[in-house]
């Protein structure tokens, strides 16, 4: 059986769609799930048939979740570029002036992208008997021994209870930052989860990482690359995503691995392992998820999704898992109550978005505009929801999440939030925007249009001052609105499928952005006032600002809204007649 796939929904199809999750005999988690911890046999059988029942129906033959693993062209060595081996042979120069044994090793991602061909600048190297701090000191040395100019040395502590086990040293060499570790073993006592941390061989270090694709090194001394876990290049050639370790103890070590294993399933196009899978879903990681990592590792994580390739996929995965509330946490209260099964009903919003998203064009709606376009038509079903502060301030739930479960910029929030309203008041304004005739019989919100104007002036004024609050996020917010509008305006009543309805729905964006382009209010925001405050005061005899300076600056610029071509002269002309006119009225 599967489950409705809500692509467009209006308010009767959601009340639908929260009717339909409560068939299955294992529904999703609630928000609030950490608070009790069920009965793990319970909780096996539940994982086990949500993964079965919870996949998004597609037309035309679009893709599940469900995959055979991808066939994936490895290189057989790696090639350096200039400004890599640059850096190499400057790191071999200060071993052999110290007579340092020292074995550099270039570990993890870079190994990896480079087997596969990509570009990478992220360089870490991993040291087999010192400390990342201790060896920047000797390229100082080094350096200065050589009359060169040394670098600042960034140090970050570790902190176990957050699960950052290593100190990290960062210094700058030929314009590239690279970061210094040392290998690692872990040694855990039985009443502590916090491992005690010796220097280890690479092979311990290897296994104690978070993917068999990510414990790859690259030798430096030897030139080589090595793979410790016997699994490492065999798993990229296959396209598997799988722990060295058994993933719960890998899991445990650190929970930020599991979204991390999301990521590069999804950033790559690779299978997550079916045991690594079972493990992410289990109640003691998705707990240490919410509770041992810092928020803001969470959402840097989230973030990097995101931002990449993929993020629908990485989003599906979050939500067939079970971990969609340990990592998008809510406050205790929520008003209204959040319906069982809503996170699928956020990934449902985020699956149409993302596919309207691609049939307009990255041309459009670019880098931070797409990354919080995502973000909010993920948290579109959160929209109205709200929650009390300790002083009694009613704070939107979308707030909270950015702030408090993602520790990310309160901008981002801000932004979001006004999207969100955007959106809905797009809504009101599209049979205005691409109606071509009898504009009589359309409804105009006569409370935001305060001066006496034809009604194809009193569209501009609309469009225009909401253009004017979104600024840049028009778009993004436009393409949220068609998330949100009815089937019975401005689409084809013969959409057959869903695939036919987005298409009408992409085409409906175009004849609002065309309007909208036709109107001349791309950038509008940018309108500067013929008329400013001080000139207002002395029109209206007031020594003083206050509400009716704010009051005509609201008029004034409707005016300018409406008489795209007017001059100053002519703007200052009508308010001394509609101010005439007020003062006769009064």
């Amino acid at each position: 059986m599967k489950l409705l796939n809500p692509r467009f929904l209006t308010s009767s199809s959601e009340a639908l769609f929260s009717l339909s999750l409560n068939r299955y005999k294992f529904p999703p988690r609630s928000p609030h799930f950490l608070l009790r911890r069920p009965n793990p046999q319970l909780r096996q059988l539940r994982f086990s048939h949500f993964c079965s029942t919870f996949r998004f129906s597609r037309s035309a033959g679009a893709a599940t979740m469900c995959t055979s693993p991808p066939s994936v062209h490895v290189k057989d060595r790696i090639d350096l570029t200039a400004k890599e081996r640059e850096i190499f042979d400057r790191l071999l120069q200060v071993l052999r002036h110290f007579k340092l044994q020292t074995q550099l090793r270039v570990a993890g991602g870079w190994v990896r992208d480079k087997l596969l061909g990509k570009d990478c600048y992220d360089i870490d190297i991993a040291l087999d008997d010192m400390l990342g701090r201790e060896f920047c000191e000797k390229v100082n040395e080094y350096l200065s021994s050589e009359g060169e100019e040394t670098h600042g040395i960034g140090v970050i502590q570790c902190n176990p209870d957050q699960s950052k086990h290593l100190e990290t040293a960062r210094m700058r060499l030929f314009d590239v930052w690279i970061d210094f570790v040392n290998l690692r073993a872990e040694d855990y006592s039985e009443n502590s989860r916090i491992p005690t941390m010796r220097f280890g061989t690479a092979e311990e270090d290897a296994y104690r990482r978070d993917l068999t694709i990510n414990s790859l090194f690259y030798n430096i001394n030897a030139s080589s690359v090595e793979d410790f876990t016997g699994r490492g290049i065999k798993d990229l050639k296959s396209g598997m995503i799988v722990t060295p370790l058994p993933p719960k103890k890998t899991f445990l070590d650190d929970p930020l691995r599991v979204l991390r294993a999301i990521r590069f399933g999804a950033r790559f196009g690779f299978l997550l392992d079916e045991e690594l899978k079972k493990a992410a879903a289990d109640d003691d990681v998705i707990a240490a998820i919410a509770d041992k990592i810092s928020r803001e590792r969470v959402g840097h994580e989230i973030d990097l999704i995101m931002s990449g390739n993929e993020p629908l996929k990485a989003l599906i995965h979050i939500s067939e898992l079970q971990l969609f509330w340990a990592v998008f946490s809510l406050p205790l209260k929520v008003e209204p109550p959040t319906q069982e099964g809503c996170e699928r009903f956020c990934v449902a919003y985020m699956d149409s978005a993302w596919r309207l998203l691609q049939l307009i064009g990255p041309s459009s709606i670019v880098d931070n505009q797409l990354r919080l376009c995502l973000y909010a038509a993920l948290l579109l079903p959160l929209r109205k929801a709200v929650y009390e502060e300790k002083k009694g301030k009613k704070i939107p739930v979308v707030s909270y999440i950015f702030r408090s479960s993602l520790k990310l910029k309160a901008s981002d929030a801000e932004t979001v939030l006004s999207m969100h309203l955007a959106a809905e008041n797009f809504l009101s304004l599209i049979p205005l925007i691409i109606s071509d005739e009898n504009l009589q019989t359309l409804e105009v919100d006569e409370k935001r249009v305060t001066i006496v104007v034809p009604l194809p002036s009193k569209r501009r004024i609309l469009t225009g001052l909401l253009l004017r609050e979104i600024k840049e996020f028009w778009r993004p917010s436009l393409v949220l609105s068609l998330l949100l509008h009815p089937q019975d305006i401005g689409l084809s009543e013969n959409s057959s499928s869903e695939d036919a309805e987005l298409n009408d729905r992409r085409a409906l964006y175009s004849r609002v952005e065309n309007a909208i382009l036709d109107m001349g209010l791309d950038k509008v925001w940018e309108l500067k006032p013929l008329v400013d405050g001080k000139r207002i005061m002395d029109i209206l005899q007031i020594k003083s600002g206050g509400p009716i300076v704010k009051e005509w600056q609201q008029k004034l610029l409707q005016w300018q809204l409406a008489h795209p071509s007017g001059s100053t002269e002519e703007c200052v002309d009508w308010m001394r007649e509609a101010q005439s006119k007020r003062a006769r009225t009064e």
